[in-house]
Order: structure tokens, then C-alpha cells, then sequence
């Protein structure tokens, strides 16, 4: 095999939650460029399915599931529809998420609760649902943020702490599941990328930030999008249990 050909994912099935827009768009495409086949999840139905248009159109197939993350139920349902649809899962992309930007002070219990059901539990959902199915040789990837190793400047207790824990659950699923089952299980930590998120900020957060990133720059989905497909690719077959930032140096700044 080639240094090439170790990136390439033909005839492998992922699973992307978050598919939806931003980033899980970026992810999907991605994939399926590499030649994977895609089954979606998110809870935005309507705009899943131009994902899955997208996904279509490089040639791939796909499927789309509204899913939310923080039902088991849901997660099972997703990974049979992929098993129905294609037969397998080998890659796994935990990906759904929200934010929340309020003062620890007056953060309601629900609000927190909810942050902590999609952005963390809904991981250990999924990757309960895919691993059950996930043959050897298979990869998870937890996208977690910068947010898990550094402050961003905003009041973001819940999400942080979402993130954090993901890079905990990152660890342990690899501890257990690569010996266990072959199952690669990596995490993501992007930093500042262009994003529903990152448009949803307030004017000027941007700009601010900067500085403390050493590229000098908002990151582009694909780029990210790139390091995704490493990890899970044949090109990271001896990568597992660590957390990959793609950051633009912000971790070090």
C-alpha cells in the first residue's frame, strides 16, 4: 500500500453526527471524497438532507437520519440505518454539538444538563451503538475544541466542560476498545474555524482572539476536515487514544 493509498477509505462506511451544517458538512463531504459511504444524523432534518445531496453528488452513497444525540434510541437507530442501508460501520465521527455562553452564576441546571447530554453523552451513545458493529480495524473520532485545554474569554463553563470530558472518554474508549476490539479511538480539538458557531459569536470576539493564534488566522473546515480523514484512515493505524489539535497553534500561544 501507498503512502497515498493509506488515506484513501473505499468501501468503508462512516457514521457522522452533527451533519447537518458547518463543520459536519466539512467532515462529510470529506469522507466521502476519501470514498466512504455517509450515513447522516442530526436533529435538522431539512438541511440533513442537503448534506446527503452533497454526498451524492461525489459519487457516494448516502443515507439521513434525524437524530438527536441524546436519546440511546436514537443513537441505535442511525447506526441500524447504516447497517441496513450499507451493510457496516468503520468510522464513527462524534460530532454533534451545541454551545452556551452564560456566566457560571447564572446557569440553569437544564441549560447545563443539556450542553452535557448532546455534546458528551450523546458521544458515549453513539460510540456504544457504532462499537457494537464496528469490525476491527475501525476508528472513532470525538471532536472535541480548544476550549478542553485553554480558556476562550467567554463564559463557557458547560461547553468546556462538555469538551473536556469528551477528551477523557477519547482515553478510556481506547484503553478498553483498541486491545478489546481494534477499535482506534482518537479526538479532535479545532480551534477557531469558520462555523455556525463561530458566526453566532459577538462582533469583535473574533478579532480579539487572534492574536492568539500563531497562524494569524481562522481556520478553514477543510483543513480540519483533512486532519479528520487522517484519523481515521489506514494512515493513523498506529494512532489511538490521543488528541489531535488543529488549532493554529492557540494551545501553545
Amino acid at each position: 500500500m501507498s503512502i497515498l493509498d493509506r488515506f484513501r477509505l473505499d468501501g468503508r462506511v462512516a457514521v457522522v453526527t452533527g451533519a447537518s451544517s458547518g463543520l459536519g458538512v466539512a467532515f462529510a463531504t470529506a469522507l466521502a471524497e476519501a470514498g466512504a459511504d455517509v450515513a447522516l444524523g442530526a436533529r435538522r432534518a431539512e438541511r440533513l438532507a442537503a448534506t446527503r445531496t452533497a454526498v451524492e453528488r461525489l459519487g457516494r452513497r448516502a443515507v439521513a437520519v434525524r437524530t438527536d444525540v441524546a436519546s440511546p434510541e436514537e443513537c441505535r437507530a442511525l447506526v441500524d440505518a447504516a447497517i441496513g442501508a450499507f451493510g457496516r460501520v468503520d468510522i464513527l465521527v462524534n460530532n454533534a454539538g451545541i454551545s452556551s455562553e452564560r456566566p457560571a452564576a447564572e446557569e440553569s441546571p437544564e441549560g447545563f444538563r443539556e450542553v452535557i447530554d448532546i455534546n458528551l453523552n450523546g458521544a458515549y451513545w453513539m460510540a456504544q451503538a457504532a462499537g457494537a458493529v464496528m469490525p476491527p480495524g475501525s476508528a472513532i473520532v470525538n471532536v472535541s475544541s480548544i476550549l478542553a485545554l485553554v480558556t476562550g474569554g467567554l463564559p463557557q463553563a458547560a461547553y468546556s466542560a462538555s469538551k473536556a470530558g469528551l477528551l477523557g472518554l477519547t482515553r478510556d474508549l481506547a484503553q478498553q476498545w483498541t486491545p478489546g476490539k481494534g477499535i482506534r479511538v482518537n479526538a479532535l480539538a479545532p480551534g477557531l474555524f469558520a462555523s455556525a458557531m463561530t458566526d453566532g459569536y459577538a462582533d469583535g470576539y473574533v478579532e480579539a482572539m487572534l492574536p492568539r493564534v500563531l497562524a494569524g488566522r481562522v481556520g478553514e473546515p477543510e483543513e480540519l476536515a483533512a486532519a479528520l480523514v487522517f484519523l481515521v484512515s489506514d494512515a493513523a493505524s498506529y494512532v489511538t487514544g490521543s488528541t489531535l489539535t488543529v488549532d493554529g497553534g492557540t494551545h501553545i500561544a
